[in-house]
């Protein structure tokens, strides 16, 4: 499937017994036609009340806390044919609610963001997360300036830039990734506010490289400039993939997003992974 043109494997392995590893992961993104940027496992719920658990893998077989993306993707997978619009999926970062509005549109509740540094996590204090001074690495234009740093479930780094699109996130991605500060690595992000409620983004996704959109990454950047003055609560958020609405909700300070799936095709996997890719 794909979010906004994320790509995303949903596994569902509900009623099978068997889980996924992140060497398994590894192995289904070599799979022919099979690359992807989070790999969405599906289980059955370990908590009343919730219908799935889901693992989340990047395609180098790390886990990810969130991908709200592959959340509405699973959403799809899950209600499909079904009469409920609402489904609860558990993550590792907690419990997630998905409205279906359409039959190929979902709307994600990400829950509330998280500033303290250690919630982010960053290696060491800072007196305003809203804006850290980075050493940058080498080859990385100092004109990038400080980053908003935000946790949706996974570590974030916002840069607010003049164009998003003048940058190499390919040359400059991986030393931000694994900067010091970061001991979880982070999801980079080059945000270009257009209006106050429109911003274009690019993405350098911890784990999986440059994607065409990332959800949690758009959800992070909204709060960032909410927090910055620069946009109001709700705005559209245009990656390369596509469009999300994004919306910091003010009531309960959760954010909701709101964006397309595209089913690609199903397929099955052979038992042993490891040996259809020997």
């Amino acid at each position: 499937m794909n979010g906004a043109g994320n790509e995303i494997v949903v596994l569902d392995l509900r009623g099978a017994g068997i889980s996924a590893s992140g060497d398994d992961a590894r192995a289904i993104h070599r799979l022919p036609g099979l690359a992807f940027d989070q790999l969405m496992v599906v289980a059955d719920a370990r908590r009343p009340g919730a219908d799935a658990f889901v693992t989340i893998f990047n395609n180098d077989g790390s886990e990810s806390g969130a991908c709200g993306n592959g959340a509405r993707c699973v959403a799809y997978q899950l209600m499909r044919g079904g009469p409920s619009d609402i489904l609860q999926m558990e993550t590792k970062a907690g419990l997630l609610e998905c409205r279906r509005d359409s039959e190929f549109v979902f709307c994600v509740d990400m829950g509330a963001p998280r500033f303290g540094w250690r919630d982010i996590p960053l290696r060491e204090p800072v007196a305003d997360t809203d804006a850290v001074a980075l050493a940058l690495p080498a080859g990385v234009p100092s004109a990038l300036g400080p980053a908003a740093v935000v946790s949706m479930g996974n570590p974030h780094a916002v840069f607010f830039v003049d164009d998003a699109r003048a940058y190499d996130l390919r040359a400059i991605g991986p030393g931000l990734e694994n900067h010091p500060m970061f001991p979880e690595k982070a999801n980079i992000s080059l945000a270009q506010v257009l209006g106050r409620d429109h911003i274009r983004l690019a993405v350098w996704e911890r784990g999986a490289g440059a994607t065409k959109a990332c959800g949690s990454a758009a959800c992070a950047t909204l709060v960032a400039a909410v927090r910055k003055g620069l946009t109001e609560r709700k705005a559209r958020i245009s990656l390369p993939g596509g469009d999300l609405i994004i919306e910091w909700r003010a009531g309960d300070g959760h954010v909701l997003m709101t964006g397309p799936v595209e089913l690609e095709f199903e397929t099955t996997l052979a038992p042993n992974i490891e040996d259809a890719n020997a």
